[in-house]
């Protein structure tokens, strides 16, 4: 893996959306199954109501080149300490394999850890080996088994 340039990872706002919807909008993320700006604008900023989520954006050189979300929760088990949801991983399509990720996601780590969490987690689909073989070399482990019921649109 050849040396990437600084990469800066801070908290994203209303200006980096478009970028951010931009990665979603990949193929091999979300295709085009993405909010309008409208919509987004709406989403961040009711994530922000939220007592310790936000979104994340990795840049380069004032390029907007990856994102993640990282929300800290609350626990009432472990004496109270909470944990740590990584969401939303995502590097620019021309971008993957040069380490971008690597370095988003030790700064997630890093996040939770300042927030006193003991642990993160995430979940990745099933079909998507190659993000698991990123995230075993990453230290993650294969932990449990996770289930999902999709739930019918809200009638009006």
């Amino acid at each position: 893996m050849r040396a990437i340039p600084a990469l800066s990872v801070r908290v994203g706002s209303k200006a980096d959306l478009p970028a951010v919807l931009a990665l979603y909008g990949q193929p091999d993320f979300n295709g085009d199954n993405v909010l309008t700006l409208a919509e987004a604008e709406d989403k961040l900023e009711r994530l922000g109501l939220y007592p310790d989520y936000a979104l994340y954006v990795a840049e380069q050189n004032g390029t907007v080149v990856g994102s993640f979300c990282l929300m800290a929760i609350d626990n009432l088990a472990r004496r109270g300490t909470p944990f740590a949801v990584i969401e939303n991983v995502v590097v620019a399509s021309g971008r993957q394999g040069e380490g971008i990720g690597r370095l988003m996601l030790q700064a997630a780590f890093r996040l939770a850890q300042e927030k006193g969490c003991y642990k993160a987690i995430l979940a990745s689909s099933l079909h998507n080996t190659g993000a698991h073989a990123f995230y075993d070399s990453l230290g993650f482990e294969r932990h449990g088994v996770s289930f999902r019921l999709s739930l019918p649109e809200k009638v009006a």
